[in-house]
């Protein structure tokens, strides 16, 4: 795992966006196609921001898949992971290959689960954008998350700290609107991707930033799994590296 501290979360934003983008650019000279991932939060804006803002990036030969959704809540509502890609992502790429969204109202939440299984089972994902959760979690992986299954996407159910975390970005207005399960891509099928961009900006994040990299790999730290990674680049504020030791 690489580790990159910034000075801000902008600066954060710039180089993570940047080092994803140098890995598009060459995914696209050697092989003409590029399969990405793309996570949400407040962690991913500044990221996302100055990704979409790269003119030399030719998005029609990129093909992006949906990280995790909550189940049960529409496109529209203002907490809605496709909602949010659409405005942050999709819409200031207009030329995008494709995007394949988790639709978490669909009415056999099981069959779009195999659904977005079968999709991402037939291509290789180049570079995944993801970041860490406050409880550690990686996508809605929350502890004591599943490292051994093969199942590219999983029906999972949101942890107390997790939907706690949702409620104070501001998403929801109170703890009881905030769903209690999602679907979420596994952690096997985001340790497949061939690079990955961790974006952790924010002092609320330090506890799991410690965990993830300098704690022993375990379940209980989901995003510890990160150190097996053979190309994960994490890039961290001074707020959210606060905690480490080795800097």
């Amino acid at each position: 795992m690489k580790t990159y501290i910034l000075d801000s979360k902008q600066e954060l934003g710039a180089v993570a966006a940047e080092s994803g983008a140098d890995a598009i650019r060459r995914e696209i000279l050697e092989k003409g196609r590029v399969n990405i991932i793309l996570a949400t939060g407040a962690s991913q804006f500044e990221m996302l921001e100055h990704l979409t803002a790269m003119k030399d990036i030719d998005w029609s030969k990129v093909i992006a898949y949906h990280l995790d959704e909550y189940i049960g809540i529409l496109k529209t509502h203002p907490a809605s992971f496709r909602k949010y890609l659409k405005e942050r992502f999709v819409d200031n790429v207009p030329s995008l290959a494709g995007f394949f969204f988790i639709e978490g109202d669909a009415q056999d939440i099981e069959a779009e689960r195999l659904r977005l299984g079968e999709l991402i089972s037939r291509c290789t994902v180049d570079v995944a954008f993801v970041g860490i959760g406050e409880n550690g979690h990686l996508a809605f992986n929350d502890p004591p998350a599943d490292f051994e299954t093969e199942d590219p996407y999983l029906i999972v159910k949101l942890d107390s700290d997790c939907r706690k975390q949702q409620l104070g970005e501001g998403w929801f207005k109170t703890l009881e609107e905030v769903p209690k399960r999602a679907i979420s891509m596994s952690i096997k099928q985001i340790m497949k991707s061939s690079v990955l961009i961790v974006s952790v900006p924010d002092r609320r994040k330090a506890k799991a930033v410690k965990c993830a990299v300098e704690g022993e790999v375990t379940n209980s730290c989901p995003s510890s799994i990160l150190q097996n990674h053979p190309d994960c680049r994490l890039f961290l504020d001074t707020e959210s590296a606060a905690l480490l030791t080795k800097k």
